[in-house]
């Protein structure tokens, strides 16, 4: 693998240390380049911007042998050029002014100091060529007759630029020879263009590299996917905790036409995998699919435990520290309330996280979900959140205040007997106790339903408990809060169903009278 540092368009576009971050990104990604400009190889320099003489020497051959000449129209007639071209419904393409100037003329100019490109000459017929996607591709005569037969068009792309720089035409070529590149794998969009690049390889006498165009990334809109609306920025994946080797497999799978059983591969099995079986035209971006690798990536890493496992809970307290203020971070069972350690709230995550390793994305989604264990005074959700809390607040409502029992009973227990075990063994009984009460005070006691309670104090246990929030089991949870948080809380919701209740009993007597 060889790494070329590729300088933007224009010399006023290069970004300052935007080089340095390229190397750091591919590095986190997990890429090492063989050849490169930080670290040398046999064909170097490795940098575009310390090759100009090669190309300039090259250019000179293209010009010395016929292939190619100079252009000295001005910006100004290009542009004018292109706007009546268009009036016309004609592409944009060069109508070679400057072709037909005599090779002393065209020296006496340069000579002068006038300002010129470097074109190069395209044969009437330009070659085909087999695409290792696409097959065998041919280029229609690249002369054109417009409805005025006047006008012709030329697709003679332009090598090498007024300020003496090549564009991709020439230095693609150049480098790919004397870098012994076999093979091109680029998008889809250089289809059109690489009978250029074939015309540059058989001026030079050089023998062309296979060649395979990928389609691009689009988005829902089938818009090109770009950083510059929001597309792949590795830095971002990397900061939200995404890991490198689920994004590698993410990328490695568009497009590609993958023959295994599974798409979760990690990097030696992509490598034991790859072809280049692509699939025809473009493809649209799908977050989700990141999103299902991270989960299967972090489930082998939570249940192997080792590094990656300290590793993925280091980076969640990294995330609760940054995003959070000290103060909101509670302490859950054992743990002395509100004078938790680093230590401490690492636990807790890691048990966490070793229940719901199936779950696991990012450290923000872990908090979106589970920072009931952490954060002190979560909140109890609105009713609209979303539709499963409300069926968990009507559930509530319909027994209420029989659910009273619930807090009565668990507030009996000794601080010893909140055990998985013991609570096991006292929720059954309590949904027990709870459906005898509703038939001893029900006109149809044949009609108290079990299952309908049942379902009734586990949604009065999640709600109040874990906030509605998903998680392990309601015994689980309670015994990692402990029991003086998890009565607290049980003791939040059921003011809350009181003052409710007693609106709408309030309501109800007014009515009444």
């Amino acid at each position: 693998m060889i790494e070329k540092a590729k300088p933007k368009s224009t010399k006023s576009r290069t970004i300052p240390g935007a080089e340095e971050r390229l190397y750091d990104d591919l590095k986190w990604a997990g890429l090492q380049w063989d050849e490169g400009p930080n670290i040398g190889g046999p064909y170097g320099p490795y940098k575009q911007s310390q090759r100009t003489p090669l190309y300039q020497e090259h250019a000179d051959t293209l010009l010395q042998s016929g292939h190619a000449y100079r252009c000295f129209c001005s910006p100004e007639k290009l542009r004018g050029l292109a706007q009546r071209r268009a009036r016309l419904g004609l592409p944009s393409d060069y109508d070679r002014t400057c072709e037909g100037l005599p090779a002393s003329q065209s020296e006496r100019l340069a000579s002068a100091g006038e300002a010129f490109v470097i074109r190069l000459r395209v044969p009437p017929d330009p070659p085909e060529y087999v695409d290792l996607v696409y097959g065998t591709v041919g280029k229609p005569m690249h002369l054109n007759k417009a409805r005025n037969l006047s006008e012709a068009s030329y697709e003679d792309p332009i090598l090498l630029k007024s300020d003496g720089l090549p564009t991709y035409h020439l230095a693609n070529v150049i480098d790919d020879h004397h870098m012994h590149i076999t093979h091109v794998v680029r998008a889809a969009e250089w289809m059109s263009s690489t009978s250029k690049h074939l015309t540059l390889y058989k001026a030079f006498g050089w023998k062309a590299p296979s060649f395979a165009h990928v389609g691009l990334l689009q988005d829902d809109n089938r818009q090109k996917y770009s950083k510059r609306k929001g597309g792949l920025d590795i830095r971002k994946f990397a900061d939200e905790g995404i890991f490198p080797e689920a994004l590698l497999n993410y990328v490695a799978l568009y497009g590609w036409s993958n023959t295994n059983k599974s798409d979760v591969l990690p990097m030696p099995d992509l490598i034991k995998a790859f072809n280049l079986k692509f699939t025809k035209g473009n493809t649209i971006v799908q977050p989700h699919k990141l999103t299902y690798l991270q989960k299967k990536f972090a489930h082998k890493y939570i249940d192997k435990g080792g590094t990656e496992f300290e590793a993925i809970v280091d980076k969640t307290i990294e995330y609760l520290i940054q995003e959070f203020e000290p103060s909101t971070w509670d302490h859950v069972g054992e743990l002395s309330p509100r004078t938790v350690t680093r230590e401490q709230i690492r636990e807790v995550i890691a048990r966490v996280l070793l229940l719901r390793a199936n779950n696991y994305t990012t450290p923000k989604a872990f908090f979106d979900k589970y920072g009931y264990f952490i954060f002190q005074n979560a909140p109890l959700p609105d009713k609209d959140t979303s539709k499963h809390i409300s069926e968990m607040y009507a559930n509530c409502a319909n027994l209420w205040p029989h659910l009273l029992l619930v807090n009565i009973e668990l507030g009996l227990i000794s601080s010893g007997g909140w055990t998985e075990n013991d609570l096991n063994i006292k929720l059954p009984k309590l949904v027990d106790k709870l459906v005898t009460r509703l038939q001893e005070v029900s006109e149809a006691p044949e009609k108290v339903d079990g299952q309908v309670i049942y379902q009734a104090i586990q949604s009065y246990l999640r709600l109040g408990i874990a906030r509605g929030g998903s998680g392990p089991s309601m015994v689980t949870t309670m015994v990692l809060l402990g029991q003086d948080v998890s009565m607290q809380r049980l003791d939040d919701l059921s003011n809350l169903l009181s003052n409710e209740h007693q609106k709408v009993f309030g309501i109800t007597a007014a009515v009444e009278n």
